[in-house]
This record gives C-alpha cells, sequence and structure tokens, in this order.
C-alpha cells in the first residue's frame, strides 16, 4: 500500500470510529447512561474483574477508572470489594440491578451495531461482520485473548 492509499485507509477508519461512537453514545444515552458508564457495566457483566485489569483493558489509568466507578456505584450499578484471595486486590462487579441493566445494553449493542452496515449489500455485509470479527478477536482487548483475572 503506497502512502496516499494508507492516508485515504486511516481516513475511513477514523470516520468509521465516529459513525460506531455514535451509534454506541445513542443506544447508550436510551438507558440514560454515558458511553463510558455503559462500557464499564458491560465489561464487568458476566463476572468481577480487578480494578488494575480492567484499566489497562480499557485504555485508561487506575485513577480515571476510580473516577468512573465512583460515579457509576452512585447510580448503584457496580461495587468494589476486596479479593478473596488477597485482600490488597480490588474487585469491581455489578450489584444485581447494574446486571440487568448491563445485558439490557449489551443486548441493544449487539442489537444496533450492525445497523451501520444497513446500506451495503448482502455479500459486502459479510465481509464487513468476517473482517470485524478477525479484528476483534485478534484485539489484546478482546475477551477471546485477554485473560482477565475474576474471583474464583
Amino acid at each position: 500500500m503506497n502512502g496516499e492509499a494508507n492516508v485515504d485507509y486511516g481516513d475511513k477508519l477514523f470516520w468509521l470510529s465516529v459513525v460506531i461512537q455514535r451509534k454506541y453514545a445513542q443506544v447508550c444515552a436510551e438507558f440514560d447512561l454515558t458511553p463510558s458508564q455503559a462500557t464499564l457495566i458491560c465489561a464487568v457483566r458476566n463476572a468481577p474483574r480487578q480494578m488494575a485489569d480492567l484499566a489497562a483493558s480499557l485504555g485508561m489509568t487506575k485513577n480515571a477508572l476510580s473516577q468512573l466507578v465512583d460515579r457509576t456505584s452512585r447510580l448503584e450499578l457496580v461495587t468494589r470489594a476486596s479479593s478473596e484471595q488477597d485482600g490488597r486486590v480490588v474487585m469491581l462487579s455489578t450489584t444485581p440491578a447494574g446486571k440487568l441493566l448491563a445485558e439490557a445494553v449489551f443486548a441493544e449493542i449487539s442489537r444496533r451495531l450492525p445497523e451501520i452496515a444497513k446500506d451495503l449489500d448482502a455479500d459486502d455485509q459479510r465481509d464487513f461482520a468476517r473482517v470485524a470479527t478477525a479484528i476483534a478477536d485478534t484485539s489484546p482487548l478482546s475477551p477471546s485473548t485477554s485473560n482477565p483475572t475474576v474471583a474464583q
């Protein structure tokens, strides 16, 4: 790929990111959540996660994550607790209400994000789904490639 093609490709990826972020933000707003709050509760909806690991997975500083957790815990959606294995380790999990909301948000996002490809023909939609899946599955942030520490 020459330099000019890389710029165009990067430009297209930038705008694709904007399209995805806008759709994500729309869904989150319907649940009265910020995108960061939705990401947080969805990230811990299936199992508690170590705060340090979660900060790394989400690309946040520990301080920024702590502030997000504080705001989200005031909504009674997440709770912090010490790990049973190591009391120095802080685990984050959803409350029962947070888990229900996270499941609803995740289901709606999973249903509606594919709408960004609705104007593509069927073959292009399949190709887009295949490529998006390959990128996500090989990302270090993907649950299938990362090994988040969960409470045992």
